[in-house]
């Protein structure tokens, strides 16, 4: 079998298709929050600390 390697002549890109480049990644930004749960990698379900 064939691999189909060129798209129908029929074919149409829809308008939200876009041929911009991908955005750099960018280093989180540290959270203000003493609760926040990704500050130590650790979640509290049902009053307990949980590590993943």
């Amino acid at each position: 079998m064939q691999r189909a390697t060129r798209r129908p002549a029929e074919f149409r890109k829809p308008a939200h298709w876009t041929n911009a480049p991908v955005p750099e990644p960018r280093a989180p930004e540290p959270s203000s929050d003493p609760l926040d749960p990704t500050r130590y990698g650790d979640w509290v379900h049902k009053g307990i600390a949980v590590d993943f």
